[in-house]
């Protein structure tokens, strides 16, 4: 089973930066495609970012593509989302994803097998 845990969240100005982490345990991370998600209140839980097991694929979002680029330390066990230029609009909990399978669309909530509990992001204008 595997444990996710997201840390980074907070409240900042319209035009600031925050950086996510999302620390894995309980399985082998290198192996897993990971995924940021976020949901609004009221709102859908929507995808924001993917990248492969080695992180040479990344997938985003037309909203944040320029804006956030995701990452991650496989010896760290940890996928990062650094957001750059947030607007009002990013305001949401973001979650953290692991996916095992090579053959399951990123962009999609069910795709993923684990999930994080959530980090409150707020950028006030």
């Amino acid at each position: 089973q595997v444990r996710l845990v997201e840390s980074g969240g907070g409240l900042v100005q319209a035009g600031g930066s925050l950086r996510l982490s999302c620390t894995a345990s309980g399985g082998t991370f290198s192996s897993y495609r990971m995924g940021w998600f976020r949901q609004a209140p009221g709102k859908e839980r929507e995808f924001v970012a993917a990248l492969s097991q080695s992180g040479g694929y990344t997938r985003y979002v037309d909203s944040v593509k320029g804006r956030f680029t995701i990452s991650r330390d496989n010896a760290k066990n940890t996928v990062y989302l650094q957001m750059n230029s947030l607007k009002p609009e990013d305001t949401a909990v973001y979650y953290c994803a692991a996916q095992p399978s090579n053959f399951r669309d990123l962009a999609l909530v069910g795709s993923y097998d684990y999930w994080g509990q959530g980090t409150q992001d707020t950028v006030s204008s």
